[in-house]
């Protein structure tokens, strides 16, 4: 066991799960391999590696994430109204239906159709988990520097 504290310039190995406040799990390793990541290399949102600083080898923790610093606050500007005539002629549109989309950058971005008519598609892109309380439980396997190249 090592005595390294998690934050810049470490290497971390760790369980995790994700779930909602009122208990429902969203992801979680816990039952799987350990994800290992670097610190700052954006595999783990900003917000939730910060709530981790400081830990050690053998540490659990559960937080609660909030939307500021997980998936965002919840923007009514994503929500979008699209002509119908925009759509494939055959697709079978339904509430909660995630369709991919290109935005001017050609990036591929997800949206999710919250209702439709016959001549116009709402479809919100954001963040499934925007504007929502996050409870992240960790627990830290192991602690290491990180390489550098």
């Amino acid at each position: 066991m090592r005595n390294l504290t998690l934050g810049p310039g470490t290497r971390v190995t760790l369980h995790f799960a994700l779930r909602m406040q009122d208990g429902e799990l969203i992801d979680s390793n816990f039952e799987k391999e350990p994800a290992t990541f670097t610190v700052g290399d954006g595999n783990l949102l900003q917000g939730f590696e910060q709530a981790i600083f400081g830990l050690q080898e053998g540490d659990r923790k559960t937080m609660v994430i909030k939307p500021e610093h997980g998936f965002g606050q919840r923007n009514p500007n994503n929500v979008q109204e699209i002509p119908r005539g925009q759509f494939e002629a055959g697709l079978q549109l339904e509430e909660g239906l995630v369709l991919s989309f290109a935005d001017a950058q050609k990036t591929e971005l997800p949206g999710v159709v919250k209702r439709f008519n016959d001549d116009v598609v709402t479809v919100d892109f954001n963040h499934p988990l925007a504007g929502r309380d996050i409870v992240f439980e960790v627990a830290i396997l192991k602690i290491e520097p990180a390489q550098v190249h």
